[in-house]
């Protein structure tokens, strides 16, 4: 079979860690065992437009792996186009940079790689979490250019300790979030994580959203994006929350209405904003978030760590494996059957 993988430039740093596996001169660590069971393997960067490197190759594509960290946006004209293709593998977690519907009707699986990264994605929110309750970035801007104005940090400075921090969203990231934090503890979700783990972490469900919001110190998103998620937190929300709470952000940047985000940040209604997800990615130079007063962000990076990685190509390869082999893979995993069946989180 041919598979095309769509993975970041890693130009030195490729070369620089054996362990940096999540680029294109890697390619996961699968070529070799690939080639070794007869499948060709193309590697490449270029995703975007009619004349790309991915463009040129979907006709005859088999299996398609691609990641949420420099997404290859897979719309229904570029499945049509796509003949051959079977598989599509999220190498990672987040499929919504795949047009789902169309996959659906092509009768194209789509899976990801479950769980890989919950636990690097959950430790990066509780360092954002401290990172904006301790305003550490005006400190660290301050030292790096040479000045030294206490004041100006300390006087937005708070303790985790003794407030109200609550997740949108109580699956595997949520609740591992939950364990790493000792302050009152909220979450909303459409389903309950059952009354003995919320007793285990200590949590409160809320089911209105509009409730959780008006409680928290703190709020980080922990959903998918989908059709009813997409601008979920609008003006309006941000209006309902307390004046100088937080907003922590790793899900997907296209949860937020983007301009009330730089708005909120700028008058003070949000007392800082930090994330990893933008729409688009990568963001444009002129990207507003960049620019807005109060923020802590960075490229998309949370789940991408070098232990992420490594479950990452574990995952990856046991999926293939099944997938030649013609075996299921893991319940969890999919995210479109071949029958066209959508997984319930999409829906």
């Amino acid at each position: 079979m041919k598979v095309v993988g769509v993975f970041l430039k890693g130009c030195k740093y490729a070369a620089q860690n054996p362990k940096f596996l999540l680029n294109v001169e890697a390619g996961l660590g699968l070529r070799p065992w690939l080639e070794a069971q007869g499948h060709l393997y193309h590697l490449t960067h270029e995703k975007d437009g009619p004349h790309s490197e991915l463009e040129a190759h979907l006709h005859d594509t088999d299996v398609l792996i691609t990641t949420p960290f420099h997404p290859a946006y897979v719309t229904a004209d570029r499945i049509k186009k796509a003949k051959n293709l079977k598989l599509l593998l999220t190498a990672g977690v987040g499929s919504d940079h795949i047009d789902l519907h169309a996959a659906a009707a092509a009768g194209i699986t789509v899976a990801e790689i479950t769980g890989c990264n919950v636990v690097s994605v959950a430790e990066d929110e509780l360092m954002r979490v401290l990172i904006l309750l301790r305003n550490f970035v005006p400190g660290w801007k301050q030292i790096t250019q040479g000045n030294w104005d206490v004041a100006e940090v300390i006087h937005r400075s708070y303790d985790l300790e003794g407030k109200t921090i609550g997740t949108i969203g109580g699956g595997r990231i949520g609740q591992l979030l939950l364990q790493r934090l000792k302050c009152n503890l909220l979450y909303y979700d459409r389903y309950s994580i059952g009354e003995q783990r919320e007793k285990e972490l200590g949590v409160t469900r809320e089911e209105d959203l509009d409730t959780l919001l008006s409680k928290c110190d703190l709020v980080v998103l922990n959903v998918p994006l989908t059709d009813k998620t997409k601008g979920l937190i609008n003006k309006d929300r941000l209006s309902k929350m307390k004046k100088g709470a937080y907003i922590v952000n790793n899900a997907r940047g296209a949860l937020m209405d983007r301009d009330a985000i730089v708005e909120a940040c700028n008058s003070g209604q949000l007392g800082g904003y930090s994330g990893d997800v933008w729409d688009p990615q990568p963001a444009p130079k002129d990207h507003p978030w960049r620019y807005m007063a109060n923020h802590a962000m960075t490229q998309h990076i949370s789940g991408a760590s070098l232990d992420a990685q490594w479950r990452i190509a574990a995952g990856t390869k046991e999926t293939l494996e099944k997938f030649f082999k013609g075996q299921v893979f893991p319940e969890e995993y999919y995210i479109v059957k071949k029958d066209g069946k959508i997984a319930p989180q999409y829906t």
